[in-house]
């Protein structure tokens, strides 16, 4: 196993985006957990499967292929990057993730994925069930309104037109779901460096994790 460098929190944190920038400038592989999540409930949405059929959801999990490549997410070939960031995939994706046997899969995927390389990887339960032994452990956090404020920042500069009421609502949905789930809930260990996001930017978050990672 290469060095893993693994960050846990809720949803709107800033998880990806520090994670794209750590992944660049610690020359580290990313692996975007949570776009496999939304990949498969992209792909159920794809194939009309309600996500109360759980054993078909498990079955197209087992025939899907996942990859990253350039920063952009593949689901057997084809880049979903896009599709994987609407409301209608938001919407699905905690009941989604909190299947079993998916979690299962995907973290089995996770593993592989990694193999011997330096990756960062961030989600909900990788400190916890996907690498609890990681080289470097961080829970991001960021209060409700603010983490609800930045996703409706996002969605307006990518053109979708969602309340900022219906996202706050969304979020903290996704943060009871997320925080109960039978396996792979939201936890923040004893030995993650804790970074409340919410009054800093981008870049001293980053600068917080690097002071630690290239210690």
């Amino acid at each position: 196993m290469g060095k893993i460098v693994a960050i846990d929190g809720p949803a709107g944190s800033g998880k990806g985006t520090v994670a794209n920038i750590l992944a660049k400038e610690c020359n580290l592989t990313y692996i975007d957990t949570g776009a496999m999540y939304r990949a498969i409930a992209y792909a159920s949405l794809q194939n009309n499967i309600d996500i109360s059929e759980e054993d078909k959801i498990v079955e197209l999990a087992n025939n899907s292929k996942i990859e990253f490549i350039d920063g952009k997410t593949y689901l057997n070939g084809k880049d979903i990057s896009k599709e994987i960031r609407t409301m209608e995939v938001t919407r699905i994706v905690s009941p989604i993730s909190s299947i079993i046997k998916l979690r299962e899969i995907l973290v089995d995927m996770q593993r592989k994925m990694a193999g011997d390389n330096d990756v960062i990887m961030e989600g909900r339960d990788i400190t916890t069930v996907v690498f609890p032994d990681a080289t470097y452990k961080f829970y991001l956090d960021a209060t409700l309104d603010e983490r609800a404020k930045r996703r409706y920042k996002e969605n307006i500069e990518k053109g979708m037109d969602v309340s900022l009421e219906e996202i706050k609502e969304n979020i903290s949905k996704r943060d009871y779901n997320d925080m109960h789930k039978e396996v792979g809930a939201l936890t923040r260990t004893e030995d993650s460096v804790y970074i409340d996001s919410t009054n800093l930017t981008i870049d001293e978050v980053v600068k917080k994790m690097k002071d630690v990672i290239e210690v």
